[in-house]
């Protein structure tokens, strides 16, 4: 039988364990995305506690486009030499990291009167109500080019990898969504025009890092909200990654629109039976592609985990809350405690102050 707690290699990286933590937004970073001392502290604290492969919070990678205050920067050079006192400090814990890269895009109520913001079709976005701008061939050509650029910086950086983010309502995902992409040219229309731009992002990228240097996705298994992308958008969309050498994609679901109730962050998981409640979408991908499969969402249970991981194609599980309760999470359950996460999934962990869970533990 797999366990949980056996290594396994992902393009060269080597994981010790087949636990991940998910991108997590800390709220941490300086202004123009620099890292802090406490923001090196969260990922020292995952490093030391055992985290089979950490993916970073969002890193923006044009410097006008934060979505987000806090976030992580990988929009210039700059950013080169300060992350690899990161990606050391991971290393010599024996975590590999991954630097999950992103352009936000209209779901966002930070700063969007300042700035000039980029959409598929310049419709207001569900939650938000910000339209931004209907993007011209040439600002895709840009925007694409910022994702090689930052795909380079953080090989160059010492990251072991890249994540791309085109989940949960954000610039990438928008464009699969038919009520954001109304567009009429070769990246509008069908599945296969909208996600045209998520295989350019890729094949950008893959060129300016080459083929031994891992790149990953994250997507929604589907939005949940009506005329959003649907799972058979996302099954295109992953078996076309898949053909083109992505390699690994993890599985999510939902945008703000949504509500809490189809939202990637859900409250009030208390029992197995409302964990993993992205899995069932999950093992039917994991089925139709050659690509290892991440699935996250409501993960608590060691149990849960190790029973789709023998009963489904599934290689991997991320949590995102429960590490902000418990770095230590992973060797915790290594030592033989396998109670279930901390995390009771009150989602107070997002503050003012940064994203921290404040049942647990104190800011640090």
């Amino acid at each position: 039988m797999k366990n949980l707690f056996e290594r396994t290699r992902i393009n060269g990286i080597t994981l010790p364990n087949r636990l991940v933590r998910s991108a997590t937004w800390e709220r941490m970073a300086s202004p123009d995305g620099s890292m802090t001392d406490r923001l090196f502290k969260v990922y020292e604290d995952l490093a030391k506690g055992g985290v089979g492969l950490i993916i970073t919070g969002y890193a923006f990678v044009m410097k006008d486009e934060q979505p987000n205050p806090g976030m992580m920067g990988i929009y210039d050079d700059r950013f080169i030499e300060q992350y690899r006192s990161l990606t050391e400090m991971s290393h010599r814990h024996g975590s590999p990291i991954v630097l999950q890269i992103a352009y936000g895009g209209t779901q966002t109520k930070h700063r969007p009167e300042e700035r000039t913001i980029w959409s598929p079709s310049g419709v207001p976005e569900m939650a938000t109500g910000v339209a931004g701008r209907e993007m011209t061939r040439e600002d895709i050509s840009t925007l694409v080019r910022a994702f090689g650029d930052a795909g380079r910086r953080a090989k160059e950086a010492g990251f072991d990898g890249v994540q791309i983010h085109g989940a949960h309502g954000y610039f990438l995902s928008q464009f699969l969504n038919p009520y954001h992409n109304r567009r009429t040219d070769e990246y509008g229309g069908p599945i296969e025009n909208r996600s045209r731009i998520v295989m350019e992002v890729l094949e950008e990228i893959r060129r300016r890092v080459g083929e031994d240097f891992p790149v990953m996705i994250k997507i929604n298994s589907r939005d949940y909200v009506e005329n959003g992308a649907t799972f058979e958008d996302c099954l295109y969309v992953c078996r076309e990654l898949s053909r083109r050498g992505i390699d690994a994609i993890e599985i999510s679901g939902g945008i703000l629109a949504a509500g809490q109730k189809a939202y990637f962050a859900r409250p009030g998981i208390n029992t197995p039976e409302k964990e993993a409640y992205f899995a069932e979408d999950a093992a039917r991908i994991a089925e139709e592609i050659d690509t290892p499969v991440i699935l996250v969402g409501g993960l608590r249970s060691p149990e849960v985990m190790e029973k789709l991981l023998n009963e489904t194609k599934i290689e991997y599980f991320a949590l995102s809350r429960p590490f902000l309760t418990e770095p230590a999470l992973v060797k915790r359950w290594e030592s033989g405690d396998r109670e279930k996460a901390e995390c009771v999934s009150c989602n107070q962990c997002r503050t003012e102050e940064g994203n921290y869970c404040t049942v647990h533990q104190k800011k640090t």
